[in-house]
């Protein structure tokens, strides 16, 4: 029973933050709650028994892409880069793939809507490990290289002409 209270608590606590992320006017608000909506998944992570998944969401995207985001926020410089227009003129068509998509997956939840897990989850973190040193090593780097890169690039990116 708790863990339906905790699963559903932390999936409202997720879902109201995405939608304060594409509402919120201020671009400061809207990438906090981008990290409270992040932490929020993390969480349903730990509560479905995913530690490793847990650690991961926590280490990569609520400390790094969400702390990227806030420094490529403060590095706008102007206060009136900070309030944007959220809404433009293609919002009905978002209106309607949004009702598409979600029809779509209330269908596909009602189908397992009775289906149960037949036993407790049970951390696999040791086999994730083995996996992350073996035979996925070379495409883990390769991803931490295309971060660093699209890091450098905003850094240089983001400097005035005066500065080069």
């Amino acid at each position: 029973m708790i863990e339906h209270i905790v699963f559903y608590s932390l999936s409202t606590v997720v879902l109201v933050a995405a939608v304060c992320v594409v509402t919120m006017r201020n671009t400061v608000h809207s990438s906090l709650f981008l990290g409270l909506s992040l932490a929020g998944v993390a969480g349903l992570f730990a509560a479905l028994g995913a530690d490793f998944l847990f650690a991961a969401q926590v280490m990569v995207y609520v400390s790094g892409i969400a702390v990227l985001i806030m420094f490529s926020v403060m590095l706008l410089g102007r206060a009136s880069d900070l309030h944007l227009r959220q809404v433009n003129e293609q919002w009905m068509a978002a209106v309607l793939i949004c009702t598409v998509s979600s029809a779509g997956l209330l269908k596909i939840a009602r189908a397992y809507c009775g289906t149960l897990a037949p036993s407790a989850p049970t951390p696999d973190t040791r086999a994730i490990g083995r996996l992350f040193m073996g035979e996925w090593l070379l495409p883990f780097e390769l991803a931490s290289l295309v971060l660093t890169a699209a890091l450098l690039g905003a850094v240089f990116f983001s400097r005035s002409e005066a500065s080069r």
